[in-house]
């Protein structure tokens, strides 16, 4: 029997070893059977067993128990108490304004976290101007953020409209009078043509006929620089001046009325430039430097860029589906888009974005071009509503093969070709700018859903706002047009940036002095913020003094960096409003600056780690609004993309030394009284190391704060506080040359006003010899006593020899 208990121990206490039978322990009759055939507790080296053993003794449970009284272990030591589930909130969704109905709605892309995107480009006849910015850095923000903050897998993809009737007649113009240079021209025949060319009826008809008073003030001033280059020519050619002279007249003529010439000669010759290629420079140069322009503004350039005159097979097999579809009809070699018979189909409707626009002749018209609004075209159309979606090339204008004879694309019709052919039937998102809404992206929807037929060719519509120049409409007549290389000339593409994201993307901007002066002290209160905790950072200290005990001051702060923190987010998922997000930043930096000063007043470090946190934070956010390029972990870049975080790791440690040595040179001459050597160490602060780009702040009692910034903006803070000084001098010189006038003598001087005094100085009549009024008398008499104490402090200044 003792040897049968013996193996039964054994064998259980194997059993055992890789079973649980504690927690949560409910025996069985099993265990209640082995129990009682042991009949004692089992040997001490059979460690599981004697557990178990102990574990059923201590629940009383013999072989008599019935099993409706067995139940879990009731032990507190041995039971988890019951968990209490957060109830929790829930998160903000991202929502963004959708044009289709004018609403914030929640954004849900087809395809998990796949975004298509599709955003119209420039047309690309001229200088990229603000207009210009507006959209495409406002779409750059937003894409980023989806990329880099919401983690959408964005694909982005847009054009460029490289065939289109402005382009069309700016190029067959430029051609034409690079030609009309290349001949030569005498004087008198430059004079001949320019005094034609303003004389014909395609200019007194324009300048007659606008109503745009930009466009007709500008018109204006074209004629006006005309009429004063026109009469030196012309009386020298009636004096008989020498050649030399009338050339020189004729050059200055001609490059004054080259838009007159240009517009005269494209309606003499135009119908004969036919070659293709001519027509392909243009847009060509300008492309290439509207690239250049994006790439200085740091906007990302897109997944698939699309060019028209690439894409011209793809739009004519899409406007023919179209035709097939019954919604588009030929017309004279021309083919139009049938707004009628769609907007009558099922599940189809015209004019989803702006209904009201229908039948407004000037936006059709100036959706059309302006080479396709004559009386017979118009004539071609069912309805005065419907489009071009093809158009019979007529002389002077390049030309494509079609199933409808030689023609080229309307300009609607290329936005959905380029984007059908990449995205598909159906995207998650269009841009575009403010003004495009109707007809252009109307006419881009019915189009494709004709294509397509379906409904949904975009799912969100997202429009850019206007900018405005100083609360003006931008204009070359007003002088307040713009180019993007003019206003990075002014500020740079993270102060663009930075005014940007300041304001909301959908609402119009107004590009000012103002505007943009916030940008720059908005960024230079965050750099300061950035440069001092860098320095506090590069302080030594050991592995373990990284981690300091947290006071209420640190947990505060903590606490509103959270806070921030969220704001931010919710801000974000609200239409992406940037511009909240910027002023809840720009809140923590206030809060942290308050946290380092109160800590220095108290000769205290601040915690690193903690600001440290929420540099890092920041610096993250402005990196995801694309206002930081480079991989450096706090702040912005010095030197230029690459180099700053170099040059921090380079330069800091030799500038330590060099501040370290000043400031025990320093303690030496303030001991000492050597103030040369205190003059030398002010001028190395103040003079020498700005030109180098760096900065010392000198704090008593503390050591001195090392900063790097970039050149320029040191000698510029250094030529402010120089001019800053003067003023002080200036005023102070006025206030001395005052203070020195006896009040006898103030009133004398002014003898236009007053004519006789009393034996004090003081006025008793005015220049008319009138006597000083009471109420007068009263008002000059304070003055009196004014001047009368400044006198004083003076002869009391010269007499303490100050």
């Amino acid at each position: 029997n003792a040897y049968n208990t013996l193996q039964t121990s054994q064998a259980l206490n194997e059993y055992l070893s890789c079973r649980s039978y504690v927690a949560g322990f409910c025996p069985s009759a099993a265990d209640a059977e082995v129990f009682a055939l042991l009949g004692r507790p089992p040997l001490l080296h059979h460690v599981h067993a004697l557990r178990w053993y102990r574990h059923i003794a201590a629940l009383q449970l013999g072989p008599e128990t019935p099993p409706e009284l067995c139940r879990p272990c009731m032990l507190d030591a041995r039971l988890l108490p019951p968990w209490s589930p957060p109830t929790g909130s829930e998160p903000p969704k991202l929502k963004l304004y959708n044009s289709l109905t004018r609403n914030k709605e929640v954004f849900v892309p087809q395809n998990g976290k796949r975004v298509l995107w599709y955003c119209c480009g420039p047309t690309v006849y001229d200088a990229s101007h603000m207009g210009h910015a507006r959209s495409y850095i406002s779409f750059d923000i937003l894409r980023r953020i989806l990329m880099n903050y919401f983690r959408y897998d964005v694909f982005y993809c847009m054009n460029i409209t490289d065939i289109d009737d402005k382009i069309i007649r700016r190029a067959r113009q430029n051609y034409l009078l690079e030609q009309y240079r290349q001949k030569k021209p005498t004087a008198s025949q430059i004079l001949k043509d320019v005094l034609t060319s303003r004389e014909v009826r395609p200019f007194q008809a324009k300048l007659a006929e606008t109503t745009d008073p930009d466009k007709k003030q500008m018109l204006e001033k074209l004629d006006s620089a005309v009429s004063a280059a026109l009469g030196p020519l012309q009386g020298a050619v009636e004096s008989g001046t020498s050649d030399a002279v009338l050339l020189n007249h004729a050059q200055v003529l001609l490059e004054e009325a080259k838009d007159l010439l240009s517009d005269w000669l494209d309606s003499q010759f135009g119908s004969q430039v036919t070659e293709n290629s001519i027509f392909s420079l243009l847009p060509k140069y300008w492309e290439g430097e509207y690239h250049k322009d994006m790439e200085a503004l740091n906007v990302l350039p897109p997944d698939v860029l699309t060019r028209v005159s690439e894409y011209v097979p793809e739009i004519v097999d899409f406007v023919k589906k179209i035709v097939d579809n019954g919604y588009g009809y030929e017309s004279n070699g021309s083919v139009y888009f049938d707004t009628a018979k769609f907007d009558s189909s099922h599940n189809h409707s015209y004019a989803k974005l702006v209904p009201e626009a229908v039948g407004d002749q000037k936006a059709l018209e100036e959706g059309e071009g302006d080479l396709s609004i004559s009386a017979d075209r118009l004539s071609e159309k069912r309805s005065q509503n419907d489009f071009a979606l093809w158009k019979a090339s007529k002389p002077g204008e390049p030309s494509w093969e079609s199933p409808w004879g030689k023609g080229r694309p309307g300009w609607h019709i290329e936005c959905s070709a380029m984007a059908g052919s990449i995205l598909g039937e159906s995207m998650d998102i269009h841009g575009g700018g403010f003004d495009l809404r109707f007809p252009h992206h109307d006419n881009e929807l019915a189009q494709s859903e004709a294509y397509f037929e379906n409904d949904h060719w975009v799912r969100y519509f997202l429009h850019t706002g206007h900018l405005t120049i100083a609360g003006c409409k931008m204009s070359k007549s007003l002088k307040n047009f713009i180019t993007i290389k003019d206003a990075l000339a002014k500020n740079t593409a993270r102060q663009l940036r930075l005014a940007f994201l300041m304001h909301s993307w959908k609402d119009t901007l107004d590009y000012s002095n103002n505007t943009m002066e916030s940008a720059i002290q908005y960024e230079k209160f965050l750099n300061e913020f950035f440069l001092n905790v860098k320095d506090i950072l590069r302080t030594p200290t050991d592995i373990t003094g990284q981690f300091e005990k947290w006071e209420a001051a640190e947990i505060d702060l903590n606490k509103s960096f959270y806070g921030k923190r969220s704001a931010v987010h919710e801000a974000l998922c609200d239409n992406i409003d940037t511009r909240t997000a910027l002023e809840e930043m720009r809140a923590l930096v206030s809060h942290s600056n308050s946290y380092m000063a109160s800590r220095k007043s108290a000769r205290l470090m601040p915690n690193r780690t903690l600001l440290q946190t929420i540099a890092v934070y920041l610096t993250d956010m402005l990196k995801t609004f694309g206002a930081i390029e480079g991989t450096e972990a706090i702040g912005f870049p010095v030197g230029g993309n690459g180099e700053s975080a170099d040059l921090e790791s380079t330069v800091m440690p030799y500038l330590r030394v060099l501040s370290d040595f000043r400031e025990g040179v320093r303690k030496i001459a303030r001991e000492q009284k050597v103030t040369d050597i205190l003059k030398l160490c002010d001028s190395v602060r103040d003079e020498t190391l700005p030109d180098l780009g760096v900065r010392l702040e000198d704090h008593e009692g503390l050591p001195t704060v090392m900063k790097l910034v970039d050149r320029e903006t040191l000698l510029k803070e250094k030529e402010e506080k120089r001019k800053r000084v003067c003023l002080f001098l200036f005023a102070q010189m006025a206030k001395l040359a005052k203070m020195k006038i006896p009040p006898s003598e103030m009133f004398r001087s002014e003898l236009d006003k007053y004519s006789a005094f009393d034996d004090k100085g003081f006025p008793t009549h005015d220049s008319e010899g009138k006597e000083i009024s009471k109420g007068q008398i009263k008002k000059l008499r304070k003055l009196y006593e004014v001047q009368e104490k400044l006198y004083n402090d003076y002869l009391q200044m010269s007499q303490n020899g100050s």
